[in-house]
């Protein structure tokens, strides 16, 4: 039997580096799994050095951790390329979005649990991704402040996290960003593991009940605290580099990089099975 991982903490309130293994131990040690995942449940973000995992490794992997997404046809239809290059991916330009705080999934019922991202090419310059927990920016609120937030709601819309990269669109652009249906959640979530976190990010549109500029200066003051640089893990990634980030309690954003860059990451996500609640 394999010991627990060591693991080295990152920052003050998220993120930790596992030091101790490599891709044998990944790919087929019996204990790994779950000491994966709640190793990710306590620092909500794990980085692994130079593992230079393939596509499928990392399949098999993310599978050993959960039920993993597919997103179409190929050899491994569960990897996603994160790139601005649309000569691999056709949606690049909607990764744009990425560079402002979000949260996958926010406008579906039940958002994914987990995000596994390799390093393939990296960024001559920029490129980082910066993360935050959502579940400290809680932890940090004044008790009058948990009390009153615990029956806030908030409107959440993909055309919110569009309209910060494109803020003059074509009616077209508006129209397309519209058929994702916008979603009601609780700004409090209020997790099975008696913990809660606060849902933050781009896809934050209005607060319900709430004067529009009211609503959105009050999530902006609240994103702006939760992502203090105090509080922030930023992984400057190299060739070889895997994260895995904890979703349903983890802001992120990628730092803005330039689009020509050959920058590749090859992501794959764990389904969920907790609503926003």
């Amino acid at each position: 039997m394999m010991s627990a991982l060591v693991t080295k903490r990152l920052s003050e309130a998220v993120g930790a580096s596992v030091v101790d293994v490599d891709r044998e131990r990944l790919l087929h040690d019996p204990d790994l799994p779950p000491a994966v995942l709640d190793a990710l449940d306590a620092n909500g973000v794990l980085a692994f050095r130079g593992l230079h995992l393939d596509d499928a490794d990392q399949v098999a992997f993310s599978k050993r951790l959960g039920r993993v997404e597919s997103f179409g046809a190929g050899e491994h239809p569960e990897i996603y390329r994160v790139t601005l290059d649309p000569q691999k991916n056709p949606h690049a330009d909607y990764l744009r979005g990425t560079f402002d705080w979000h949260i996958d999934g926010m406008t579906e019922d039940i958002p994914i649990m987990a995000t596994v991202l390799c390093a393939h090419a990296v960024a001559g310059s920029g490129g980082e991704t910066e993360f935050a927990s959502t579940y400290a920016a809680y932890d940090d609120l004044s008790d009058a402040e948990k009390e009153r937030f615990d029956s806030v709601r908030v409107v959440h819309t993909l055309e919110a996290t569009q309209r910060l990269v494109t803020p003059d669109p074509t009616p077209e652009q508006v129209a397309m960003w519209r058929t994702r249906k916008p979603k009601v959640h609780p700004l409090v979530w209020k997790h099975r593991s008696g913990r809660s976190s606060l849902v933050l990010g781009a896809t934050t549109e209005r607060v319900v009940d709430m004067r529009a500029e009211e609503g959105r200066a009050f999530l902006d003051e609240l994103l702006t605290r939760a992502t203090r640089p105090e509080l922030v893990y930023r992984h400057v990634w190299q060739v070889g580099d895997m994260v895995i980030w904890d979703n349903r309690g983890v802001l992120h954003r990628a730092c803005r990089y330039d689009p020509t860059s050959a920058r590749d990451m090859h992501r794959t996500t764990l389904y969920g099975d907790e609503p926003v609640q």
